[in-house]
């Protein structure tokens, strides 16, 4: 007979970790694979966050 507790069980809290942090990797290369590819085809990078650099305003 075999023992199937381990499949009832609920993850742990360390492989809840695990998970969370194998998908966010997923999601990181996803999006930097996307800008890669905007890159190549010339187009302008969608940023959702700070932007790298700004130009000075002129009227300063």
């Amino acid at each position: 007979m075999t023992d199937n507790s381990d499949a009832d069980k609920a993850p742990s809290p360390a492989e809840l970790r695990r998970q969370r942090a194998a998908q966010k990797l997923r999601e990181n290369l996803m999006r930097r694979k996307t800008q890669a590819r905007a890159r190549r085809a010339g187009e302008a990078d969608d940023t959702t966050g700070l932007p790298a650099a700004k130009l000075p305003d002129a009227e300063v």
